[in-house]
């Protein structure tokens, strides 16, 4: 009689043991968001009503600006490099110099503007603050689906970082095509910078969730890298209803035990801890990649995150400081062994035009301090602390993994965020800046994510 008892016992609890398993898979999978919120950055107090007009807008230069950056770069004084220092104590004057000759003597800014104005931009007011965005609608084609997607930049890029890819994505991928919408974040290029403090990536996202709403966009994809990469994670965390696919190629998830454990263990065991043999390759010696070269890249980030406006006083007034701050991380954010390079292998991936041009960007908007003071408003208080690093993300999901981005987050890793991934890609080169260094590989991995979201 006992042993029938026993066994009753061990029965519900093995019942017990799977509906609680069940539950817990359960509440996982359930789809939770973070609040909208609200916000108001424009100058002075809010009206009772704000005007909602989307109005075409144009790139515009003239002869006085390009006259005074000319007799900017004129007045550059130099200081020597360091002998076979290459890129090592940041961007080498030898080549900057070089760099600095092409820009005033052969850069064609009006020819830029006239490539910049080949795709539609528009303007309007959102939460006080007049946001810019392109829009390109795709070549009118019988039986394709048309879907809409959102491309986020993030520092020290700009809209422009897309451009190559734009045609791309707007092509027929055997009846999938994309109209694309491209925001410039407040407080970049020619979108309007906030006037009051606190705007960070989830005010961001609540802004260009209005942007798709007053465009008429109900249900949209997603992309984004650097602070693109949260802006819209943000956006599928606070309308996960709306959001049919978020596709990142940089995303970080470094906290819990299962993290700790993985980092013990991986170097010897890795099928244990879900590794594969390239996180492996990419991950270890762990202090040396994801330590030490990350303390030695990321001495802006400190001061951006602190003392912005101190930061960005220099550059503000001197365009060739400028290029030399933005340009370096061009360099090594797109491979940390350019930094053992004399000219820091820009020209290997970018052209000079390219790169002046987004340079140019953040000169004539006079936005490179309020593009530096997004890292204080979002680093403020610990970032962990703050609703969307405790919430999971459940939308479709696709990660694209560069070799050459200053962080790898294996698959395994990223789960813990991403609870619904339906593509994850390593990427066979490439860095940081995805979309400017290799649009068709990005745009491929793009296609075959939201293929496998459609079902096609």
């Amino acid at each position: 009689m006992w042993e029938c008892t026993v066994v009753l016992l061990i029965g519900s609890a093995v019942a017990a043991g799977g509906i609680l398993l069940a539950y817990i898979v359960h509440k996982r999978r359930q789809v939770k968001s973070i609040p909208l919120g609200e916000g108001w950055w424009g100058a002075g107090e809010k009206p009772l009503s704000e005007d909602d007009t989307i109005y075409p807008f144009k790139v515009q230069t003239s002869d006085k600006e390009i006259k005074d950056i000319h007799e900017r770069i004129d007045r550059t004084r130099y200081t020597d490099p360091l002998e076979d220092s290459c890129f090592q104590y940041g961007f080498n004057s030898t080549y900057l110099k070089k760099v600095v000759s092409y820009w005033r003597n052969e850069f064609d800014w009006k020819k830029q503007v006239a490539v910049l104005n080949k795709f539609q931009h528009f303007k309007t007011k959102i939460e006080g603050l007049d946001v810019h965005f392109i829009h390109v609608r795709p070549p009118h084609r019988e039986n394709q689906k048309v879907l809409p997607l959102m491309l986020v930049h993030g520092w020290p890029g700009s809209f422009y970082e897309f451009y190559k890819i734009l045609p791309l994505l707007t092509e027929n991928h055997d009846g999938v095509v994309f109209e694309v919408i491209c925001p410039s974040i407040p407080g970049y290029g020619f979108s309007e910078a906030p006037h009051k403090q606190g705007f960070d990536s989830l005010a961001a996202a609540r802004i260009f969730l209005t942007l798709m709403e007053r465009l008429g966009f109900s249900k949209f994809y997603l992309q984004g890298g650097d602070w693109g990469s949260l802006i819209t994670t943000n956006m599928a965390q606070m309308k996960p209803q709306c959001v049919k696919g978020l596709h990142l190629n940089m995303f970080i998830s470094t906290k819990g035990f299962k993290v700790m454990f993985s980092l013990m263990i991986g170097p010897y065991l890795p099928f244990l801890v879900g590794f594969s043999r390239e996180d492996v390759r990419r991950l270890f010696p762990f202090f040396e990649k994801n330590v030490w070269d990350i303390l030695r890249e990321t001495g802006y980030m400190h001061i951006q995150a602190t003392k912005p406006d101190t930061a960005g006083c220099g550059v503000n007034d001197s365009p060739v400081g400028l290029a030399a701050y933005l340009l370096e991380k061009f360099s090594s954010w797109t491979d940390l062994r350019n930094r053992d390079l004399v000219d820091g292998g820009l020209e290997r991936k970018f052209s000079l035009d390219d790169l002046l041009t987004n340079v140019m960007i953040y000169w004539t908007t006079g936005s490179i301090v309020s593009s530096m003071r997004f890292y204080k408003e979002n680093f403020k208080s610990n970032p962990d602390n703050r609703v969307d690093a405790k919430t999971g993300i459940f939308v479709p999901t696709g990660l694209a993994a560069f070799p050459g981005e200053l962080m790898h987050c294996p698959k395994t890793w990223a789960q813990i965020r991403y609870r619904n991934i339906y593509s994850y890609t390593f990427m066979p080169r490439g860095g940081h800046f995805a979309a400017f260094e290799e649009p068709q590989l990005l745009a491929n991995d793009i296609v075959q994510f939201v293929k496998k979201v459609e079902e096609f």
